[in-house]
């Protein structure tokens, strides 16, 4: 889903250094369905990592990025070298 990826990389670009939760996203886009799309967005968004277009952790642990992780997990944008 593309427009999901798209939606991500904005969240990335808004927050700047700070995480945010999948949910957040979906919350913005589908007020009233959100829940509806969680399992979409996290397939997006372990693909994404994959690609290290963005990181993804738990309890402030980077994920597996192999492993679809259980429970709440974080999502931010890629750290640039300076």
């Amino acid at each position: 889903m593309e427009i999901l990826r798209v939606a991500i990389l904005d969240f990335c670009g808004r927050r700047k250094e700070k995480s945010f939760c999948p949910s957040e996203v979906l919350r913005q886009m589908f007020p009233e369905d959100w829940e509806l799309f969680m399992p979409d967005i996290r397939e997006v968004m372990m693909a994404m990592y994959r690609e290290g277009l963005i990181q993804v952790s738990q309890r402030g642990v980077p994920v597996n990025p192999f492993e679809n992780p259980n429970g709440p997990v974080r999502i931010s944008g890629v750290r640039k070298p300076k």
